[in-house]
């Protein structure tokens, strides 16, 4: 599997899927979007009980590409196009019969924070940065972040700490229920590598039969508020809001927001 933004390799039962964009901080742009949404259908079609997902070099996935969204940059950001993508590769990671683990380290914010909380397990080191912080830049979470935190912390909870878009750190995470597995800072690869090792001796093919019942029963759901995402994101990128908020990100200043 040849991917422009990303590496997947899968090796018998186990794949380990890499966000590979470390010169942006991995962040989201349109090729990656494509790339997640071809990746992860594809991988409906191998032999993998266990995928890992983490991102290359210094963090997970810093969230959205910041200089695409204002392009400034070489390419563009097609926003509808991005999450037509989003919805695809989402669907595909939710229905995926395998046994899926985010290894987060660095940070993983925004829509990074969304891919981590998509998987079964989200392994951690304890001073990583997890924030879902679309609110900064007056944004609504997308790849299924609202679905993925009401399924983590509850309605009412989600709501708060969606509004607030704070960053917690790795260990902070693992208190409120963000993430499972808090590890020592540096140690991700090798937590993740123990994880998996011990997974791969449990009955994994019932594991996966569970998961089938569980997340077949919510896939509904997640359709609906990922179609709700992406018919509203757009919308969000049009507001006054959103033009201040990014444009204050890249000037590292406090955003005035004006409800507009």
């Amino acid at each position: 599997m040849n991917y422009e933004t990303i590496v997947c390799e899968v090796n018998d039962r186990v794949a380990t899927v890499t966000l590979n964009r470390p010169q942006a901080m991995n962040t989201l742009n349109e090729q990656m979007a494509t790339d997640l949404a071809e990746c992860f259908e594809a991988l409906h079609d191998t032999n993998a009980q266990i995928v890992v997902l983490q991102g290359a070099e210094k963090v997970f996935s810093a969230g959205g590409d910041i200089k695409a969204m204002l392009g400034t940059g070489d390419e563009q950001f097609d926003m509808a196009g991005v999450m037509a993508s989003i919805t695809r590769a989402v669907k595909a990671w939710y229905t995926l019969p395998a046994i899926t683990i985010a290894a987060v380290h660095g940070a993983a914010a925004g829509f990074g924070l969304s891919l981590a909380l998509a998987c079964d397990y989200v392994l951690t080191e304890k001073n990583a940065k997890l924030a879902m912080n679309f609110i900064g830049i007056g944004l609504i979470p997308d790849g299924g972040g609202h679905f993925f935190m009401k399924e983590r912390v509850g309605n009412v909870k989600a709501k708060q700490m969606i509004w607030e878009g704070r960053m917690v750190t790795g260990e902070e995470a693992v208190s409120l229920q963000l993430a499972d597995i808090a590890v020592e800072n540096g140690d991700i690869r090798q937590a993740t590598a123990a994880f998996v090792a011990q997974q791969l001796q449990t009955p994994l093919l019932a594991k996966i039969e569970t998961k089938k019942l569980l997340n077949g029963a919510q896939l509904e759901q997640l359709t609906q508020y990922l179609s709700f995402e992406g018919r509203v994101q757009p919308q969000m990128r049009q507001t006054k809001d959103h033009i201040e908020g990014i444009q204050a990100f890249v000037e590292k200043r406090q955003p005035v927001f004006k409800g507009q």
